[in-house]
């Protein structure tokens, strides 16, 4: 296979066993336009890994920006800062599609796996079986503070993660964070959160720490969703520290505090469409 000065690509039907003699020798011209549209329309997945070894020409074009670029808008994928357009729109493209949430174990459903306890108070964190379903069939469990203080903690690599220094300086991308609250009917309490953006060093650029949530005794007991969007944050940013947690109000001994589940941190290179 090779390509022409025209712009085409010939391929060499010899080599494909024709049927009659009379096509033996035959090359057909396909456009590169044309090779390049019915890329357009196959998953990027295997564009990737079977279409770009084909040959040196197929490997040109899939490895464009132009590709990626038409790709994006084809599928509607735009940054969510229009002045602050990629460098490498292909890692933009699979960093959008591939967009997921960056905590473990968010759920309770492996205990305490991936989560770090910075303070344990009372009779100590525990996880419960969810009865009630905030917002998710999934949801079957939550953790459950005590009458002190409880707050456990995740640190996000982002390098680890697959979100490169350039990509994070360059594009700084939409953070979204969301966290699943709720009190006991019976018993008051207080839920607190702090999301750290944190550069290499681990020293804080941003923080969102709202004001604690106080729950009277004898509440409805309903599900709450905290939220928040971390925007034009500025270059540095490698680390990413989720911390939440809280108490009950009452004093009273066992798991009445505050109750946490489906917590989740997700980078946002697009915008939602």
């Amino acid at each position: 296979m090779g390509q022409s000065e025209s712009g085409h690509i010939h391929v060499a039907t010899k080599d494909f066993k024709p049927r009659s003699d009379l096509c033996s020798g035959l090359q057909v011209d396909v456009p590169l336009a044309v090779v390049e549209e019915i890329l357009l329309k196959l998953p990027a997945h295997q564009v990737v890994r079977v279409c770009r070894l084909v040959c040196h020409e197929w490997k040109e074009l899939v490895d464009s920006a132009a590709h990626w670029r038409e790709r994006c808008r084809r599928e509607r994928i735009q940054p969510c800062d229009a002045s602050r357009l990629p460098d490498d729109w292909r890692l933009f493209y699979f960093l959008t599609r591939k967009r997921r949430n960056l905590l473990k174990n968010p759920r309770a459903e492996e205990e305490f796996r991936g989560w770090k306890i910075v303070q344990n108070g009372g009779d100590c964190w525990k996880v419960e079986d969810l009865i009630e379903n905030p917002n998710s069939p999934k949801i079957s469990k939550y953790f459950v503070t005590s009458y002190w203080l409880c707050l456990k903690q995740q640190l996000i690599d982002l390098r680890k993660e697959g979100y490169s220094a350039a990509f994070m300086d360059q594009l700084q991308p939409h953070i979204k964070i969301s966290d699943w609250f709720a009190a006991r009917c019976d018993c008051g309490s207080v839920y607190q959160i702090s999301v750290e953006l944190l550069d290499q060093k681990k020293k804080p650029i941003t923080v969102f720490e709202p004001n604690p949530v106080f729950f009277p005794q004898w509440n409805d007991q309903q599900w709450c969703e905290m939220t928040h969007v971390f925007k034009d944050y500025g270059p540095g940013v490698r680390f990413i520290r989720f911390t939440h947690g809280g108490k009950d109000t009452q004093f009273w001994a066992g798991w009445y505090g505050i109750r946490v589940t489906n917590s989740s941190v997700e980078i946002c290179p697009a915008e939602e469409r």
